[in-house]
């Protein structure tokens, strides 16, 4: 005769385990990642409570919360007892999360250094699953004209048309011009078409009186300036 042997779930851990009475009773800061995730989801599959989901998400990624980011509602429900709406929940709170950061970083009405592009680009490509091409128009003092994107590929490239790049810079009466495109790999280095492109549009500066000034590859963990490796 066969053991039966019932699955826990959150219902039958001891209150002390239980991520919303944990959250009442010790504070928010005393969960692990899985545990807030097991409250977004809130219940789990026939072998799963909540939280064992949540560590089997996370562990999908490396236990790295900013390629949990990265994921799609598509890539969420192939986990056994996600659902669009628990998709939507844990999308819905990392985009949260995101802006929140946004907010508490200042972003800069003049650029100074690459960092200040790095900033500015933030809201706009961090956690990106394709590759997309921006260009910041500035006056002679850097400060901000507009900032646009130009194109969005595929997950390795992307197509920057640099008499479209141009028309745009001078249709704002640009002086100074920043190039940024993103690589959702997390790999900085540039590759060649970014380092010909680069002279490209330098070289395309020069006969218009625009300055290229730096020209960014853009990750989740840090970028690549060609200006600060004088590689421009």
């Amino acid at each position: 005769m066969g053991q039966y042997v019932q699955h826990l779930t959150i219902k039958h851990l001891s209150e002390a385990d239980r991520p919303r009475e944990k959250l009442l009773s010790q504070g928010r800061s005393s969960l692990s990642i899985a545990e807030l995730i097991g409250i977004l989801l809130g219940s789990g599959n026939k072998d799963q409570n909540a939280v064992e989901l949540a560590q089997t998400i996370l562990a999908s990624v490396d236990h790295n919360v900013n390629k949990l980011a990265k994921l799609s509602i598509g890539d969420l429900q192939k986990f056994n007892g996600i659902g669009e709406a628990k998709a939507i929940n844990i999308i819905s709170a990392l985009e949260l999360g995101r802006r929140r950061e946004d907010e508490d970083t200042p972003l800069p009405q003049q650029i100074r250094s690459s960092k200040d592009i790095y900033d500015l680009m933030k809201p706009h490509m961090l956690d990106l699953n394709q590759e997309e091409f921006w260009i910041i128009s500035l006056t002679r003092a850097n400060r901000i004209i507009r900032k646009e994107r130009i194109s969005a590929g595929g997950t390795t490239q992307t197509v920057a048309d640099p008499k479209i790049i141009f028309k745009k810079a001078m249709d704002h009466q640009a002086v100074n011009l920043i190039a940024v495109h993103n690589h959702p790999s997390g790999t900085k280095q540039p590759s060649n078409s970014d380092k010909l492109l680069t002279e490209k549009l330098k070289k395309g500066g020069e006969l218009l009186d625009i300055t290229l000034l730096d020209h960014l590859i853009f990750t989740n963990n840090g970028y690549y300036s060609f200006t600060d490796e004088h590689a421009l």
